[in-house]
């Protein structure tokens, strides 16, 4: 019943992404954040304390995020439906593909309808880096990184670990990688109690973004683009990146449209130098959004058909 639930988790997700009157858990899992960083911010009276107590977020909140949905999850075991209804729901909550994908065709069709005050606007929205003075190109590049980056962070890790651990390991995923994107960044303000936080993430995203990474070769065809030279590509430039994880769906994306993504952007004021990703055989163009929006769904879709496929020979065997 799992692939059942996790297929029909994805095409709800397709259908309705993340409607606004339903009360979304990474909104709850972000309020627990953000209290826990006041709270230890209060408490703490050095670096060292900061950095502890980021650990102890880390428990708190993988412990939180995991027990909810298995406790509901147990209550439910004994009724077929209800345990059945509720484990899409949850699963569905973890998935960000139609989000993802609204969020970044906004920019799409802002710098179609040549409006970049309304790209870069839309842009920041979604980026962590400052988007007031980017050329177009540099729009592009933004958009096309978020998408491939979150295609593995927001689509292919949560439904790997609801594969392998059903609703309640997703759900952990989602709060650690909440947390990353609230306390892992590299300044100052961050820097010890975002520390676990960030590794944490790191370790989960490990396979699942080089799974991203070989899925979106493997579906490279979709943009017009050569399996082999996707993969070369990737395994070139995956060291390309400060994290040790996002260089693998950003190379795979780049290989497959053959554009060139990376280099320096600017972060809180601070300007962050990174190496380039892929061989710059095309200029980037809005296109490459849209592109870069069929690869996320190619590589999903392929995920689930693959575990469609796993759980067939299983079950006949």
């Amino acid at each position: 019943m799992n692939f059942i639930d996790i297929l029909l988790a994805v095409i709800i997700d397709w259908i309705m992404g993340d409607p606004y009157w339903f009360p979304h858990p990474v909104i709850y899992i972000g309020k627990l954040i953000g209290f826990l960083d006041k709270k230890g911010r209060k408490i703490c009276k050095n670096n060292k304390g900061l950095k502890a107590f980021g650990g102890l977020i880390v428990i708190i909140v993988a412990s939180i995020s995991f027990i909810i949905p298995f406790s509901m999850l147990y209550l439910a075991k004994n009724n077929f439906w209800v345990y059945n209804i509720l484990n899409i729901i949850i699963l569905w909550t973890t998935l960000s593909a139609k989000c993802l994908k609204n969020e970044a065709i906004k920019v799409y069709y802002a710098l179609k309808n040549k409006n970049i005050e309304d790209a870069r606007i839309k842009l920041s929205y979604i980026v962590g880096r400052d988007t007031k003075k980017l050329t177009e190109g540099e729009i592009v590049r933004a958009d096309v990184e978020t998408v491939a980056e979150n295609a593995s962070d927001g689509v292919i890790a949560p439904l790997f670990y609801g594969i392998i651990g059903g609703a309640p390991l997703a759900m952990m995923y989602k709060g650690i990688n909440t947390m990353d994107s609230m306390l892992g960044y590299m300044n100052e303000k961050y820097l010890y109690i975002g520390f676990f936080p960030a590794k944490t993430d790191d370790v989960f995203n490990y396979i699942p973004a080089r799974i991203s990474g070989i899925l979106m070769c493997l579906t490279a065809p979709v943009v017009k683009g050569n399996i082999l030279q996707s993969f070369r590509i990737m395994i070139r430039d995956r060291k390309n990146h400060k994290s040790p994880n996002c260089a693998y769906p950003e190379a795979a994306t780049a290989g497959a449209m053959g554009v060139q993504i990376g280099g320096t952007n600017v972060y809180f004021g601070q300007v962050v130098y990174k190496p380039t990703i892929g061989d710059k055989n095309k200029e980037l163009n809005f296109v490459h959004i849209f592109h870069s929006i069929k690869l996320m769904y190619a590589s999903e879709t392929l995920l689930v058909l693959v575990y469609g496929i796993i759980t067939i020979i299983l079950i006949n065997h």
